[in-house]
């Protein structure tokens, strides 16, 4: 009796909740909104989750397929996602109404990551405008030319580590290597700490750095669970950061805190900046876990997801080198007019440098997609001529897809082809070109990162050339299984001390 009892009810509850399913995953069927067919529970992210493709690949077959719609339908697993393709739209949403689109689906659940969950990116309405409000002076100009220096010091050990490496083996692990600068980089700018990975890479900022953001690892499902079926990680107690990681950043940042209390000392930096309004009777309350808080989320974005680009802008420079010949000639030229000491507006002036990242953000925004949550309903127009507005209501996700956006030949020709020209005498325009978010919402730490790769590829190309190794996959594949643009194989590079190079000021 009690197995028959069992059983009605396991099968009412699969009843219940396939009814549900089924309501959510004909949601633009009945808005007449063009879509795919999504399969029962895996939605339209069949393809990546059989490893046919990787995730940017899935929303670029979409993108294109959809070629005559300003938006359409995608089903990310069972949620209903609005996926805009038109740049007017993505404009509107995200800088004009803004206030209806003003939040992020946060990527840690807050009872299990109670720490990281409460990170800038993550943070909603109020809290989000007064944290935003508060930590955007740490990325002024005035404040990025105060850590220049810093940077550069970490960019001269780098620069000089690689020469002295290729004289015993000119293939390196590319990736593991530019973690090591970027983990320098973000432990002295960021929390004060002076590091040199490259002579101690066992030191733990960065052995634990590297085991908190893994995305080869176990950290894409972490991360697909919290993101995708908030329930079931919660349920399973899936963390995405484990507890040790957590505590010794929340170590780091309070003792950083103590001793700067205790001495006096005042850098330009996060922490700086959260110490100083601590005590404001306004604002946000800044307790010792809201600052791990924010201090981590700056440290994942420098050391992992800058490491990333730096790699591909590495890559680039290897297989194209015409662009590597004219790059060397505009450092010489600055190293000329600079007695060889590079200076931040310097580097800051330098427009083949400046054109060349551009591009590579182009090609490799890492990100295949921008999310916003809408927070008050909204009317969408017709997503086709012959069509009609569509609410948009509260809780439902939008999606901007910049990776397709970015390899789209309506606005790029040939966009498969690292061309830094078409950078060269032009501006950017911000609703096609979104390696950093746009609008109100766009990457605080836009500016740092950009600088930290500017100042990278400075100094390894003032003392090295960068060539493609027998390891190295052109044209690049990427990785099925990874929710980050990560390429098979991994990055493999021969680097080269160059013979002559201009003298250092002293």
């Amino acid at each position: 009796m009690m197995t028959t009892v069992l059983l009605v009810v396991l099968f009412t509850v699969c009843v219940y909740l396939y009814s549900i399913m089924k309501a959510k995953m004909t949601r633009f069927e009945k808005l007449n909104i063009p879509h795919e067919r999504p399969w029962i529970f895996l939605g339209n992210m069949a393809p990546f989750c059989f490893g046919r493709m990787s995730m940017t690949e899935t929303l670029q077959t979409l993108y294109k397929r959809f070629s005559y719609a300003k938006y359409f339908g995608l089903y990310n697993f069972t949620t209903p996602v609005f996926m805009i393709r038109d740049p007017d739209l993505i404009t509107s949403i995200a800088i004009k109404n803004f206030d209806n689109f003003c939040d992020h689906r946060n990527f840690v659940n807050q009872e299990l990551d109670p720490i990281a969950s409460r990170n800038l990116f993550g943070l909603r309405g109020d809290h989000w405008r007064e944290m935003r409000k508060l930590l955007s002076p740490a990325f002024t100009s005035s404040k990025m030319k105060m850590m220049f220096g810093l940077m550069t010091e970490c960019a001269d050990n780098f620069s000089k580590h690689m020469a002295n490496t290729s004289k015993i083996s000119r293939t390196i692990n590319v990736k593991a290597e530019m973690c090591k600068y970027a983990n320098d980089v973000v432990a002295t700018c960021a929390f004060g700490i002076s590091l040199d990975s490259f002579k101690h890479p066992d030191n733990e900022f960065y052995l634990l750095g590297r085991e908190a953001i893994n995305f080869e690892s176990g950290l894409s499902f972490k991360f697909f669970m919290n993101m995708n079926f908030p329930e079931i990680a919660k349920f399973f107690k899936i963390r995405v950061f484990n507890e040790k990681i957590e505590n010794f950043f929340k170590e780091v940042v309070s003792s950083s805190v103590r001793i700067r209390d205790e001495k006096g000392i005042t850098r330009p930096d996060m922490i700086q900046l959260m110490m100083e309004t601590r005590d404001k009777s306004t604002g946000p309350a800044f307790d010792m876990d809201e600052m791990t808080a924010q201090a981590f989320v700056f440290f994942i974005g420098g050391f992992d997801s800058v490491s990333w680009v730096m790699c591909f802008l590495a890559h680039e420079v290897a297989v194209n080198p015409d662009v590597q010949s004219k790059l060397k000639a505009e450092i010489e030229q600055v190293l000329e007019q600079n007695d060889g000491k590079p200076t931040y507006e310097a580097i800051n002036s330098m427009k083949y440098m400046d054109a060349v990242i551009t591009e590579c953000l182009r090609m490799y925004p890492l990100g295949a997609f921008l999310d916003r949550l809408c927070v008050k309903e909204f009317e969408l127009p017709p997503p086709t001529p012959n069509s009609k507005p569509i609410t948009v209501k509260p809780g439902e996700s939008i999606w901007f897809s910049s990776y397709p956006l970015h390899r789209d030949p309506t606005y790029y020709p040939e966009p498969d082809k690292f061309n830094p020209d078409r950078f060269l005498n032009s501006h950017t325009d911000s609703s096609i070109y979104l390696p950093f978010g746009i609008g109100p919402r766009i990457c605080i730490g836009n500016r740092f990162a950009l600088m930290e790769m500017k100042v990278m590829l400075f100094y390894i190309l003032w003392r090295c050339t960068l060539e493609p190794d027998t390891k190295t996959r052109i044209p690049m594949v990427l990785k099925k299984r990874s929710l980050m643009m990560i390429p098979d194989g991994g990055f493999w590079l021969k680097i080269r001390a160059r013979e002559s190079t201009a003298p250092v000021a002293q």
